[in-house]
């Protein structure tokens, strides 16, 4: 009996509130800080001499300046969309699978990163064709950023079709295998955010707005200093340009090396302070629009239930 409850929990409306709110938390962040977004893009495909030395609101400047305002929201809505997707997929099947494994015993941050390990091999081998069309729509048109970038596509779903018809459905999932690697990424986020959320719950009972901020920022900046270089080599393998100077078929270790040995351990870090300032602010932002808004949908949920 209990089994069947816990089964039936992975498919509950709380599952739903959270994916939802979870889907909506980040389209509200990115929203709110994408140029910073198309900043740690350019720093992490273009060449590493065009901006040298600069800093992230140096380059944001420099932007506006030589390509108008515009060029910092370009290929907003395909990254929403995607974002959308991937926070959806992510955080359902992080709390089904918490509901489903706390039926009988509690909750503690190795079990967090196991769940959230498991949530992201999920979330990365269905949304990556996504990922793939959005890295090179937010560089369309860019002088210098690559063949594949200027491709006959204007939307998310026409550049999926485009993808899978000349490159095929490798072209499609490219970049996966650091993905896989990067699960690590939320994973770890989630254990700290969750580990630092029921710490300061047992001690004050109940957390303010910038409570929440404060701790999806520390989770977020501990789990992308951590796997920085992997997402370096995640954008640059999506981004599908490939190097005269690697295969066609390189992979992960082959352009680790290859920019290693280019630009020394700081090119494994380009970019990295735009990231840090783009992405925890977007997660401390997520973190506090999703905890508000399953508190708001989850209150008008208990109200509609009559008392037996």
């Amino acid at each position: 009996m209990t089994h069947s409850k816990g089964f039936r929990d992975v498919f509950s409306y709380n599952s739903w509130v959270h994916a939802v709110s979870g889907a909506s938390g980040a389209v509200v962040a990115m929203s709110a800080f994408y140029p910073l977004d198309t900043v740690r893009s350019r720093l992490q495909l273009e060449d590493p001499e065009k901006r040298k030395n600069m800093s992230t609101w140096d380059v944001l400047r420099q932007l506006v300046t030589e390509e108008g305002f515009s060029t910092l929201y370009r290929g907003i809505v395909p990254v929403l969309e995607s974002l959308c997707i991937s926070n959806f997929v992510y955080f359902y099947t992080f709390h089904s699978l918490k509901a489903l494994k706390t039926t009988h015993r509690g909750q503690n941050a190795l079990k967090d990163l196991i769940l959230g390990s498991v949530a992201g091999i999920v979330n990365v081998l269905t949304t990556t064709p996504c990922w793939v069309v959005n890295t090179r729509l937010k560089m369309k048109g860019i002088k210098g950023s690559g063949a594949t970038t200027n491709a006959p596509y204007g939307n998310l779903f026409e550049g999926l079709h485009y993808v899978a018809q000349t490159e095929g459905i490798a072209g499609l999932w490219a970049g996966t295998i650091p993905s896989l690697v990067l699960v690590i990424n939320p994973a770890l986020q989630f254990m700290v955010y969750e580990a630092l959320k029921r710490r300061l719950l047992k001690v004050y009972g109940e957390l303010p707005s910038a409570g929440y901020f404060a701790i999806g920022a520390v989770a977020k900046a501990f789990a992308t200093v951590l796997t920085y270089p992997l997402q370096l080599v995640q954008t640059k393998l999506r981004h599908g340009d490939r190097n005269a100077n690697l295969p066609p078929d390189a992979g992960t270790i082959e352009m680790l090396l290859y920019l290693l040995k280019k630009h020394g351990a700081a090119g494994l870090f380009r970019g990295l302070e735009a990231k840090l300032l783009q992405t925890v602010l977007t997660a401390a932002l997520m973190f506090t629009a999703y905890e508000k808004i399953a508190k708001f949908v989850t209150s008008l949920l208990v109200r509609q239930i009559p008392v037996k």
